[in-house]
């Protein structure tokens, strides 16, 4: 069956369902868990980047931009780094073996990457049901990752009582 499964995980509100889907396939299979997190400008809580162009004439601003910047990133890896430690705890806890790596860049990329540098027999994603325009212009890790993916991709949904609680919002 699946010996290495490989999750994709961001922290979305998504994040913890697609986590307990790989865990419970692990302990299923038997297999071994790998946890990524892409740092990535399109995720939630991303930090934005400073627009620069129009602050040349004020120099002292633009650095200033720039620090605060550089300090929402550190916080934005950081909290991915305790995410995947929170992670891991939970599967070493459940006997499960697990590691986790995070990386920068493009997320559909990389998980397929990945999966095929870790020798992945299953992709563990989560889908956050963007359509239409929003698709579009964000693209679509889900479906990237079906489309390239060196091996099979399992695809978590948000909970339909979720999207039910959301709406009621």
């Amino acid at each position: 069956m699946f010996k290495k499964i490989l999750v994709g995980l961001d922290r979305s509100e998504i994040g913890q369902q697609v986590f307990q889907e790989a865990l419970d396939l692990a302990k299923l299979t038997q297999a071994s868990l790998m946890l990524l997190h892409v740092l990535s400008p399109e995720e939630e809580g991303s930090p934005y980047l400073p627009m620069l162009s129009n602050l040349d004439y004020y120099p002292g601003l633009s650095s200033q931009n720039f620090e605060l910047y550089e300090k929402q990133w550190d916080t934005f890896k950081n909290q991915g780094i305790q995410m995947l430690q929170s992670f891991c705890a939970q599967a070493n806890t459940a006997d499960v073996t697990t590691e986790f790596t995070q990386n920068i860049g493009n997320p559909g990329r990389i998980i397929c990457d990945l999966a095929s540098s870790y020798g992945a027999d299953l992709i563990v994603i989560g889908r956050r049901g963007h359509f239409g325009l929003m698709e579009l212009f964000l693209g679509s890790v889900s479906n990237y990752v079906l489309h390239h993916a060196p091996c099979s991709v399992h695809v978590v949904h948000l909970s339909v009582t979720h999207k039910t609680d959301e709406v009621v919002k």
